[in-house]
């Protein structure tokens, strides 16, 4: 779940700086403002052509809640397969650098900068292969200015008046809070995260808490993931929490331990919530596979903001609110991404909609598992209403975060509500069967995952393209060239007379779309092939309707004329 907001250059800005040369003391090394080169996850610049690997992540934070400051030392364990005599790291330039040490040596004041969110560190001697770098560092994090939308941190307070504190920076990156890769590749493959916090305040975090540790007037929380983790995905969820946990027994054999950390104040609404966890396990393991972090937790936080999908500990704040489908559309949102965004990760940032499309498809699918037909195509319905067809979903060319969310440029909310109508369409022309292998093997890379034999990985659209020719042993890149790498949707010509009825679809530059086309003559179901046959001999007197189950995204001009009627009232 996210949405950015534009006017942001790009990291595409920094691509032409190979060396950094602005050399100053560390304690000069700090803005006050956020640069908008860290405003911009992911796209073009050094980081990215440096491409480090980072195999884990050491991070410990201290939180001063009262002065709304953070002092942190971050360990990376990183890898290059190239010789290399500059390391670049992210991290927002508003924090003041006190050390910085590669392999255990600290790093000479003149070769190490920090300019405008980028840190440079110059190397006496090329470094290739396994390496560690360590930087220490303090400020005050941006404060995001509308979570989880525009992001940073939020320093709130609890009704009794205690912080409640969060971070949620899918739009921005890690980088607004911890030295980091601020690209999708930059995924820790394991992470240690220690948090010390004022007493009487717990520090709810990705993974499995290992030890708690207390000292004067402050305690400390380490938490551990052995899992590859988005970075941004990384969260700190501070409060004085209330822990519900529980155990659930998996189809698959194993346990899966439930802990939902909330406010005392909403202790009932909490406990009634909590209910709603196992029956989501269940339809997601059910419909899709195991869920991918069984061997740390199913978690959730309460937030001050609205949510997030943090892996194994989900920013939740939709005050606990039941739609009109009889669930929570936000935690069961959020936790679809622990399969769309988290097990699977898109390589790119031009790949978003595999995240969001999917998890937008995925309710639906759960209206439908809970109360039938009905309640899934009304739900569809209302995701059609909304799909725009400004831009392609993907543009096949390197983005960073905001690009894709802006929509004057990108094609922003239609991730969700256009991917989630373009997989619709798809199920309806492969069937179940098909479909549902290709999704299992986009997001476990096999048809066959049980918890043992699973961990995250990256994909993207051409992947899946891939994926699905193979599960139905058919070229489908015509499908996915109309619905997905441009904007425009088909449309359906309908001609008819007095004996006849023809049928022709229209593409954007007349791109191939055989796409078959259900009737329905006089209450019989019929198809036809229209390239082999676009006429259907017809009376006067019958009665046809057009893809009466609603398989085919395609243009309708009624949507459009009722969307611009409700865009001008």
């Amino acid at each position: 779940m996210s949405k950015f907001t534009s006017g942001r250059s790009l990291k595409t800005l920094f691509a032409s700086f190979s060396v950094l040369f602005l050399l100053s003391a560390c304690s000069s090394l700090v803005s006050h403002k956020t640069s908008d080169y860290t405003l911009a996850t992911g796209g073009q610049g050094p980081v990215k052509e440096q491409r480090l690997v980072v195999k884990h992540a050491d991070l410990a934070f201290s939180i001063f809640p009262k002065k709304q400051k953070i002092s942190g030392t971050t360990k990376l364990n990183l890898s290059t397969t190239k010789s290399i005599r500059q390391v670049y790291i992210d991290l927002d330039s508003v924090f003041t650098i006190h050390n910085a040490k590669v392999n255990g040596q600290s790093v000479l004041e003149n070769q190490l900068s920090h300019l405008d969110g980028l840190i440079t560190l110059q190397l006496d001697t090329p470094i290739n292969g396994d390496f560690e770098v360590e930087i220490e560092y303090s400020g005050s994090p941006r404060i995001a200015p509308l979570a989880p939308w525009d992001g940073g941190i939020v320093w709130s307070k609890t009704q009794t008046g205690e912080p409640w504190i969060a971070t949620a920076v899918q739009g921005e990156g890690c980088d607004l809070f911890w030295p980091c890769i601020d690209q999708p590749f930059g995924e820790p493959q394991s992470a240690d995260i220690h948090v010390d916090v004022p007493q009487d305040l717990i520090a709810a975090m990705n993974g499995t808490l290992q030890k708690v540790t207390t000292h004067q007037d402050r305690i400390t929380y380490h938490w551990k993931t052995k899992s590859i983790h988005n970075t941004y995905g990384i969260a700190m969820n501070i409060a004085p929490y209330h822990l519900l946990k529980d155990q659930y027994r998996s189809r698959f054999g194993n346990t899966i331990d439930l802990a939902f950390y909330y406010l005392p104040e909403n202790k009932e609404k909490a406990e009634q919530l909590f209910k709603e966890f196992p029956k989501l396990l269940t339809f997601f393991e059910q419909v899709i596979g195991p869920y991918p972090f069984s061997h740390e937790k199913m978690g959730v936080a309460e937030t001050p903001h609205l949510g997030m999908e943090h892996q194994t500990i989900n920013a939740y704040g939709n005050a606990y609110k039941t739609d009109k489908y009889g669930f929570d559309w936000l935690l069961q949102h959020e936790f679809s991404h622990e399969w769309f965004g988290n097990q699977m990760t898109n390589d790119d940032w031009d790949h978003m909609w595999l995240h969001e499309g999917f998890a937008s498809y995925l309710q639906p699918l759960y209206a439908q598992y809970l109360h039938g037909d009905l309640a899934y195509h009304a739900y569809l319905y209302e995701r059609r209403l909304t799909v725009q067809n400004k831009f392609p979903l993907v543009s096949n060319q390197s983005k960073a975060g905001h690009e894709v969310y802006d929509d004057e440029s990108g094609p922003a909310g239609d991730i969700y509500a256009k991917g989630a109508m373009v997989l619709h369409s798809l199920r309806q022309l492969i069937g179940d069967k098909a479909f549902f292998s290709a999704v299992r093997h986009l997001l476990y890379g096999t048809d066959s995952p049980t918890p043992e034999n699973i961990a995250p990985r990256f994909s993207n659209t051409q992947e899946f393209i891939d994926i699905v020719n193979s599960a139905t042993g058919q070229d489908l890149t015509w499908f996915f060239d109309i619905y997905v790498f441009n904007a425009a949707l088909p449309e359906l010509k309908v001609k008819r007379d007095d004996t006849s009825m023809t049928f022709n679809w229209k593409t954007f530059n007349d791109l191939p779309f055989p796409m078959p086309l259900e009737l329905r003559v006089n209450g019989e179901l019929k198809t036809l092939d229209l390239q082999r046959n676009n006429v259907l001999s017809v009376k006067d007197s019958d009665v046809v309707i057009v893809d009466p189950n609603g398989k085919i995204l395609r243009e309708e001009k009624y949507i459009n004329q009722y969307r611009d009627e409700q865009a001008a009232n």
